[in-house]
């Protein structure tokens, strides 16, 4: 909206995003629009901080969620509350381009999830929050480039796998300072394991979280940590998870501890975690969950440069299997018909140079049986052999098809290729595997070479491995 307009004519709403011209903007906040609404609410809204992800040539979702007493379910009043916000050109954010209203509703946690659009691309953009007088911290986003960009780079930053109870999020430290384009989150944000004192720090809660009150308190605990909340303030993420946001190792709708969850449990489990995953991660309105599904898998470009297909390896998967031979079935399936087609349809089909697919679990062969014989990691890619090979004879007819993936608590980065068996088998693509923020934390790097150099020879694809973080 440009050109004159009456103050009235300033304001409007829609259900989750509300823009205005910056030509139409005159004064710094919408006036007076979250006071008028109830109580006062008490100080300390904005304790989870700001976050933006999933950026657009015009558009990014902003993020924050109300939470006054973080650790006890929020502490915010059980009514829906407005929120200002606005995104500008600047730092000092004197040159705004959007503002609006969103509405902090108690069903979704008091989360606000803004899907602004009408930005140029390939561009920084500052925003903050504004409830009842109090003002959230700054942060800072960008777009993605036009659509039919060909030049520039990426600068993409790989991070997985953040254990509170095992170390503090210092790599996100550094990684602030390397000032990534955007920060691709491959799984296990949280961790639902027990609080235990055997480490540097606790998790909140009794036990493991089951109800929506107990995620929503954990994802608050790790949104604490200071280095977390300034790597989300300062950059877009792009985001999926693991089997740690709900339960270790689970598949499709199946616990891997049954005996102590039934199926009906593990459903209502499954549902509590997802929506308090969305709550807490600045994803689109496609990811409000529905019961115990929610769309995670997705595709964003990144102009003619690069295609990132971010993968679900986790609600369509077939359960873990125990042997090798199991390993071999042709009916496994780690991404589900529907999802397997959706990837190779846009990866055939992609104008990028580069394709790059997000995945929680490491693709390429890992055989950790030193000499004769293979023994594969199971809740891997390995474990489903003829989806993973197919996959990857497709790779084959594909314009430079990268893997980016975590879950190993190491770096490695090695070859894709058709059969593991031949060492002379084509090379069709690469995987970077990215090592912890934390789990497992600072390894003993004398017990890490006595445990992986021996595994070397058998694995001659693996181009580098490392146990630092």
């Amino acid at each position: 909206m440009t050109g004159a307009s009456s103050p009235d004519r300033r304001r409007f709403l829609t259900a989750g995003t509300a823009v205005l011209g910056a030509a139409a903007s005159a004064v710094l906040w919408l006036p007076g629009t979250a006071r008028a609404a109830g109580a006062t609410l008490p100080d300390g809204v904005f304790s989870l901080g700001v976050a933006s992800g999933d950026p657009l040539p015009d558009g990014i979702v902003l993020w924050t969620r109300l939470a006054p007493d973080p650790l006890n379910g929020g502490g915010m009043p059980d009514r829906v509350v407005p929120v200002e916000w606005e995104i500008a050109e600047d730092a000092r954010l004197r040159k705004p381009v959007r503002r609006g209203v969103a509405h902090a509703r108690p069903e979704y946690g008091h989360s606000v999830h803004v899907d602004v659009r009408g930005l140029r691309p390939d561009r920084a953009y500052w925003y903050r929050f504004r409830v009842e007088g109090q003002v959230s911290p700054t942060g800072r986003t960008r777009t993605a480039p036009h659509p039919h960009a060909r030049n520039g780079f990426l600068r993409v930053a790989l991070a997985s796998c953040q254990n509170w109870q095992h170390g503090y999020f210092t790599p996100y430290a550094d990684m602030l300072e390397q000032d990534p384009d955007v920060v691709l989150f491959v799984g296990d944000y949280i961790y639902e394991s027990t609080p235990s004192s055997a480490g540097p720090r606790r998790h909140e809660g009794t036990g493991e979280p089951y109800t929506l009150e107990q995620y929503r308190n954990r994802y608050a605990q790790y949104r604490s940590d200071p280095d977390l909340a300034a790597m989300h303030a300062n950059a877009p993420w792009v985001v999926t998870f693991d089997d740690h946001e709900v339960d270790n190792d689970w598949a499709g709708q199946i616990p891997q501890d049954p005996a102590k969850q039934p199926h009906d449990a593990f459903v209502a489990r499954l549902t509590a975690a997802f929506q308090a995953y969305y709550e807490h991660m600045p994803v689109r309105a496609s990811a409000i969950p529905s019961g115990p599904h929610i769309q995670m898998y997705r595709r964003l470009e990144f102009g003619r440069l690069a295609r990132l297909n971010v993968l679900d390896t986790r609600q369509f998967r077939s359960d873990q299997v125990t042997s090798q031979a199991d390993a071999e079935d042709p009916s496994l399936t780690m991404l589900g018909a529907e999802q397997k087609e959706w990837l190779l349809d846009g990866m055939h089909d992609s104008p990028a140079r580069w394709n790059l697919v997000a995945s929680q679990i490491m693709m390429a062969e890992t055989d950790i049986l030193p000499g004769e014989g293979k023994l594969w990691y199971y809740d891997a890619w390995d474990g489903y052999q003829v989806e993973r090979n197919a996959l990857l004879d497709e790779f084959a007819d594909i314009r430079n098809p990268v893997v980016l993936s975590g879950d190993r608590h190491l770096t490695m980065i090695s070859d894709l290729k058709t059969d593991y068996s031949d060492p002379e088998s084509e090379v069709v693509g690469a995987e970077f595997v990215g090592t912890s923020i934390s789990s497992n934390g600072d390894q003993d790097q004398a017990a890490f070479h006595a445990q992986w150099d021996p595994l070397k020879a058998d694995n001659p694809h693996w181009k580098l491995i490392d146990a630092h973080r």
